[in-house]
């Protein structure tokens, strides 16, 4: 049987990329993000790719994305938790509160919404389960300069990782998370021309080819459901991580 995807964030970078690399590799793959036009061009035209338009933040919107994607395809398999934003790095106390806000309702409350609708949908299904990979970043290990509310975020859904992961043992619901460090994108593209070190300089930074992590998050949901990549790392080989030097 055919196997069944949902990414987030599916219209760029990250999303992007990665439902290309489903697609290519015979699954069918559900496209959300905010702009319909962005969806129809990583479709592409192909059969398989389901074009899903909604706001993370809003639920009703998700369970109804959910549902037309559960009722083409008969049951969902997986799902690629991708959808986030970042702000411009400011030390705490220059981050506007409403900034925070906006960041954290996609990062931290789509997460969780894409993650609970998901998991409803693993847990009704005959037979039960299904997988969950939640884009983390390294940032939920190690912080950049003037990242707070990012870098609150990416912790966040470290433990929301943990937690869907052991809610899930019950219904064969695996959840994973993959770490993410320079893939370039258009959002990274300034990695390439300098970013704020730790030591006050700024400097440009090594990217990986953002292909690299499509193909890790293949292999995680690839693996039987027996089986789980509860955390997986992935950067740029060079790139500023081990202690942000």
């Amino acid at each position: 049987m055919t196997q069944t995807i949902i990414i987030t964030g599916a219209g760029s970078g990250i999303g992007q990329s990665t439902a290309q690399h489903f697609l290519k590799a015979g699954w069918r793959v559900g496209l959300i993000g905010r702009r319909a036009d962005a969806l129809e061009e990583t479709a592409a035209g192909q059969p398989d790719a389901l074009a899903l338009p909604c706001d993370v933040t809003a639920e009703d919107q998700v369970e109804a994305a959910f549902g037309r994607a559960v009722a083409a395809w008969g049951r969902l398999d997986a799902v690629f938790n991708n959808a986030g934003v970042s702000i411009q790095g400011k030390i705490i106390d220059e981050i506007q509160v409403a900034d925070w806000r906006r960041l954290i309702d996609i990062n931290l409350t789509g997460s969780f919404i894409i993650a609970r609708e998901a998991f409803a949908r693993m847990r009704a299904q005959d037979p039960q389960g299904g997988r969950i990979i939640n884009n983390g970043s390294v940032s939920a290990y190690v912080p950049r300069w003037g990242s707070a509310a990012y870098t609150a975020s990416k912790h966040a859904i470290t433990g929301l990782t943990r937690s869907v992961s052991l809610d899930g043992r019950p219904f064969s619901i695996a959840c994973g998370q993959i770490d993410i460090g320079n893939a370039l994108t258009p959002m990274a593209a300034k990695m390439t021309k300098g970013m704020p070190q730790a030591d006050g300089e700024i400097r440009a930074e090594p990217v990986m080819d953002v292909a690299n992590v499509a193909r890790s998050v293949l292999h995680m949901a690839s693996l039987p459901l027996e089986a789980n990549v509860q955390f997986m790392t992935v950067t740029a080989t060079n790139m500023p991580y081990i202690g942000r030097g």
